[in-house]
C-alpha cells in the first residue's frame, strides 16, 4: 500500500521558516518523481515543486522559487521542503505527491510543465497546514 505522510507544518510569523517532511512507503522512492502542491481554502491546487527520482533535477513554481527548496533522501524514503522567508500568502495545506509510474521521457528541464498538472499527483498524503500570520 502506497502511503505518503506529511509533517512539519504549523504557525509561523512572516519572514520565518519551516521545513516540511514527507515520509513515504509502499514503493521505491528513487524510481518516481515526487513533488509538493498546496491548496488554499476554497481554491484549487497549486503545484509548487518537483524533483526527479534521482534527485538530480528540480523545478519550482515562480511563486516560491528562491524561497523554497525541495530535496529527497531515497535511502530514508523522505522528501523535504525547506521554506524560508514565508509570507502570509504562503498559508495553505501542503501535500507531497508521487507520480504513478516512472516516466523517464518526461524531464524537468527548462520549460517543462507536466509536473504542474494535477493528473500526475497520483499519490498524496493527508497534508500539513502551514499558517503564516503575525
Amino acid at each position: 500500500q502506497v502511503q505518503l505522510v506529511e509533517s512539519g507544518g504549523g504557525l509561523v510569523q512572516p519572514g520565518g521558516s519551516l521545513t516540511l517532511s514527507c515520509t513515504t512507503s509502499g514503493f521505491t522512492l528513487g524510481e518516481l518523481a515526487v513533488g509538493w502542491f498546496r491548496q488554499v481554502s476554497g481554491k484549487g491546487r497549486e503545484a509548487i515543486s518537483c524533483i526527479s527520482g534521482s534527485g538530480s533535477s528540480t523545478v519550482y513554481a515562480g511563486s516560491v522559487e528562491g524561497g523554497f527548496t525541495i530535496s529527497r533522501d531515497n535511502a530514508k524514503t523522505t522528501v523535504n521542503l525547506q521554506m524560508i522567508e514565508l509570507k502570509p500568502e504562503d498559508t495553505a495545506v501542503y501535500y507531497c505527491w508521487a507520480e504513478a509510474q516512472p516516466m523517464p521521457h518526461y524531464n524537468l528541464g527548462q520549460g517543462s510543465t507536466w509536473w504542474r498538472d494535477e493528473y500526475n499527483f497520483y499519490y498524496w498524503g493527508q497534508g500539513t497546514q502551514v499558517t503564516v500570520s503575525s
